[in-house]
């Protein structure tokens, strides 16, 4: 498949995953969807965001994911928002949320070992990219 094609199926698939994030937080209120398939699907947001600008390659990207999304958790631990003065802008607040909780950690690791299974499934049915470990010849 050619990148820019790629590219597209990742914009839609992110736009997507948006999409059904906002409902979720919106309309959901109940104690299983919106606390833990939303941060599974949070990962999953970032991962089809950057594969939009990275459409091939990148083999760790679930883990560097990962990371980053720890990084926001390590972030809400010490409540950078209020500690930077903006608890008051909404968007801010939303995005990098206020409360830290294992159980996110948790739910991260469960969507980037997805992400990462999906990953191999992808190498696996195109034997010629890079995340299979192989390149294309240039004859």
């Amino acid at each position: 498949m050619r990148k820019g094609k790629k590219r597209l199926c990742y914009l839609v698939l992110t736009v997507v995953l948006v999409l059904i994030e906002v409902c979720i937080a919106r309309f959901v209120h109940d104690k299983i969807i919106r606390p833990y398939v939303g941060d599974i699907l949070v990962v999953m947001c970032v991962w089809g965001f950057v594969r939009i600008f990275v459409p091939e390659g990148c083999r760790l990207l679930p883990l560097w994911v990962f990371l980053f999304a720890v990084f926001v958790e390590v972030l809400q631990y010490f409540e950078i928002v209020s500690k930077l003065g903006l608890s008051g802008n909404r968007f801010l607040s939303v995005l990098v949320g206020g409360t830290f909780d294992w159980v996110d950690i948790a739910c991260y690791v469960a969507g980037c070992l997805i992400l990462a299974a999906a990953e191999l499934i992808i190498a696996k049915r195109n034997p010629c990219t890079p995340e299979a470990g192989m390149t294309e010849d240039k004859a």
